[in-house]
């Protein structure tokens, strides 16, 4: 082979092993504390409790609290397996629309990423949240 071809692929290896890999997590990491991207609510990540091995997200703060909007304790995500470094086979609800579609969500770093969509993958919206530590004061505990 050639001098010349070879620089070009010696190039792109040593760039692809300079790239670093997503720092895709595994299926715990998804637990947690997490705040939406508008910063309105937060939400629980926890294995659910009526449904061995699959992932909950409930509302446990909402800055519309004690409201007509208040959306404390409604459940928001229920993912039924871990496969391919994501939670899948479940659905992700929508409280301002009140509408439930097919759901992912995914964890990178300090991030959870929460995708819905109706019927593929490529056609839905992700909302990207952030782990916090604590809840604020607001949501009452329901009966």
């Amino acid at each position: 082979m050639h001098a010349h071809l070879l620089r070009p692929l010696a190039l792109a290896l040593v760039l692809s092993c300079t790239v670093p890999a997503p720092a895709w997590a595994n299926q715990d990491a998804a637990t947690g504390l997490w705040l939406s991207a508008d910063k309105a609510a937060v939400i629980e990540f926890k294995t659910c409790a009526d449904l061995k091995g699959a992932l909950c997200g409930t509302i446990v703060w909402d800055k519309d609290a004690g409201t007509p909007d208040d959306a404390c304790g409604v459940t928001i995500a229920k993912l039924k397996t871990w496969e391919d470094d994501a939670w899948r086979n479940g659905w992700v609800h929508d409280p301002r629309t009140k509408k439930n579609y097919k759901g992912i969500v995914r964890t990178r770093n300090d991030t959870l990423l929460v995708r819905a969509f109706i019927g593929t993958e490529l056609l839905g919206e992700t909302e990207v949240m952030t782990r916090v530590q604590t809840i604020p004061p607001g949501c009452k505990s329901k009966p």
